[in-house]
């Protein structure tokens, strides 16, 4: 334990240092990094047709990551846990184990600051910071990014590109964290549901009691949960 909380010390002084410096490395990167002649876009769903991704979005609700872990894993599920950087920052343990069972781990940003209004030095701090931590931790090389709460600007792709991200948003939203009813996450997450598409979800009391009905009901319909890579065709 002593040993763990000396790591997660170092790593956040790590991240601290980052900041401080990262607004002069990030404009070297934007500078020297080659601009698209195809303007990119976010992604709001896969190209499968089988497949389709519950994608977790992960600043709080910690206590209910590893209830939901459990169910994953008693469903022999895997998908994509986007994680934020402060979130990182002090639950460096759980974030090893959601990797360790097998879950794809993507850039949720570190202050989860709507990237809409960010400058591109800003965005590429809270793209690159968390990036470096989360390889640090459990040696991923991050490449997907879902912007805090969905917002997002021309610019907001552009930096990602650069920095060898894909923007990611959603096809079906469950606003679980808003709506607190495991009935309503259920619905919103399966109704319409086909292959191919993105289902956001977030850690909270009622997405744990809605998930494994979720899960059942996907395969019901002949569909398989995966990670986001794999639905985009990876």
């Amino acid at each position: 334990m002593v040993k763990e909380r000396t790591f997660r010390h170092i790593v956040v002084n790590a991240v601290i240092a980052a900041l401080v410096v990262s607004v002069a490395v990030a404009g070297i990167v934007l500078n020297n990094k080659a601009v698209s002649v195809n303007e990119p876009a976010p992604l709001y769903r896969g190209t499968s047709d089988t497949k389709v991704s519950l994608m977790i979005n992960v600043y709080w609700g910690t206590e209910y990551i590893e209830p939901m872990l459990d169910i994953l894993k008693r469903k022999g599920v895997k998908t994509t846990f986007f994680v934020g950087g402060m979130w990182v920052a002090e639950n460096d343990a759980l974030l090893k184990k959601i990797y360790d069972e097998g879950h794809e781990i993507g850039n949720h940003g570190y202050y989860h600051k709507d990237s809409k209004k960010l400058s591109d030095e800003r965005c590429a701090q809270e793209i690159s910071v968390t990036h470096k931590l989360v390889s640090e931790i459990v040696g991923v090389e991050m490449d997907l990014f879902a912007p805090p709460s969905g917002s997002y600007g021309s610019s907001t792709v552009n930096v990602a590109e650069k920095l060898g991200y894909r923007t990611i948003l959603w096809s079906l939203d469950t606003i679980d964290w808003r709506d607190k009813d495991a009935e309503l996450i259920y619905s919103r997450a399966t109704k319409k549901i086909r292959g191919g598409d993105l289902v956001l979800m977030h850690p909270t009391e009622k997405t744990v009691d809605a998930l494994e009905r979720i899960i059942d009901e996907i395969s019901a319909k002949g569909l398989t949960v995966s990670t986001v890579s794999e639905v985009l065709g990876d």
